[in-house]
C-alpha cells in the first residue's frame, strides 16, 4: 500500500533539514507508535525495514523510545530459571 499527504513546506522544513528523508521519518514514527500499541511486532519490523538482526530492531526502537513492557513477573519467571541452572 502506498500513502501520501501534503505537508506545507515551511513545516516540512522545520521537521528534517533533508526533505528527501521525510518519508521515511513518517514510516518510521509510524511503525514504532504501531509496535507500542502492541499493533505491529517485531517480525513486522524485519519486514518493514529489512533488518536482518534482532539488535537492529531492538536498536530501532530504542532510537525511538520504545521499550518492551518488563513486569515483575519477567522477573520472577527469569530469576527461577537461573536458580533452577545453579546460577
Amino acid at each position: 500500500m502506498e500513502v501520501s499527504f501534503t505537508i506545507p513546506d515551511d513545516i516540512a522544513g522545520r521537521i528534517t533539514s533533508r526533505p528527501a528523508d521525510l518519508s521515511r521519518q513518517a514510516l518510521e514514527a509510524l511503525a514504532a507508535e504501531e509496535y507500542r500499541q502492541g499493533k505491529i511486532h517485531k517480525p513486522d519490523l524485519r519486514r518493514l525495514f529489512g533488518f536482518e538482526t534482532s539488535y537492529e530492531i531492538d536498536g530501532f526502537l530504542k532510537a525511538h523510545n520504545v521499550y518492551d513492557e518488563y513486569t515483575l513477573e519477567d522477573f520472577n519467571r527469569e530469576r527461577a530459571a537461573l536458580k533452577s541452572l545453579g546460577l
